[in-house]
């Protein structure tokens, strides 16, 4: 197998892995808190000798993040929230404490304040939040703070990962912060608002269609390449 023939497939398999992140984001597109993702490619070059042009491959190495705010929709639900600006909220995590922005809370028959998905929201200092069964209605000020009969019950917990960390994504809208997280201690917060997706379905179609392309491009290359070699087969047999 020549080079042209290595060089084709690392660059199918980036492509591949590009159409299942453009896959994904199209699948999230209505999904509360979805962050976009795209595909980090890294370039390999090797001199293959004197006189000769180099070795170029492209190979998929990782996911990037796409942090835009999405649009917030006003709900009316009182125990819906939506972070303005940058930050997310904590939840606790199989395997550590996570990062979202999905605000779509309500509260377990324990009293916990939790996710739809069961998992308990955390406050400023990482405790998770209790409101009592009895409180009746719940007000969230810009702040965070939460208050039921006037009497404050717990504030929201608002974090963003520290400058040099990474977000490993654990969940359609829940990420790790690989290396840390900080304390927001000012933050805007809506209630009776949730975030949407910031998702682009515009793009992502036009991305797809590029992507498709392209991979069909290397298809033939291969075709191609795969039929010289046959024939420079049968020649050297005859």
């Amino acid at each position: 197998m020549d080079n042209a023939v290595y060089t084709a497939l690392t660059r199918q398999s980036g492509l591949m892995t590009e159409m299942r992140s453009v896959a994904n984001n199209i699948a999230n597109m209505s999904t509360t808190g979805y962050r976009r993702e795209g595909v980090v490619f890294a370039e390999h070059i090797a001199r293959l000798g004197a006189g000769d042009p180099s070795l170029s491959m492209a190979t998929a190495e990782g996911h990037s993040v796409d942090l835009t705010p999405g649009a917030m929709a006003a709900t009316g639900g009182s125990l819906d929230a939506a972070i303005e600006g940058e930050g997310f909220f904590m939840v606790e995590g199989q395997n550590g404490n996570e990062l979202t922005r999905s605000g779509a809370f309500t509260v377990s028959p324990e009293g916990a304040l939790v996710t739809v998905d069961g998992r308990r929201v955390l406050d400023a200092s990482g405790a998770p939040i209790l409101v009592p069964t009895d409180a009746g209605p719940v007000s969230i000020a810009r702040d965070g703070t939460m208050a039921a009969a006037g009497q404050p019950i717990a504030r929201l917990g608002v974090f963003a990962p520290v400058p040099e960390a990474s977000l490993t994504r654990v969940g359609n809208s829940r990420f790790r912060a690989d290396g840390g997280e900080t304390a927001i201690e000012a933050p805007t917060i809506f209630q009776g608002f949730l975030e949407g997706s910031n998702v682009d379905p515009v793009l992502e179609i036009t991305r797809m269609i590029e992507v498709q392309r392209a991979y069909e491009a290397g298809q033939n290359l291969l075709d191609a390449e795969d039929q010289r070699i046959r024939s420079a087969v049968q020649a050297m047999t005859r």
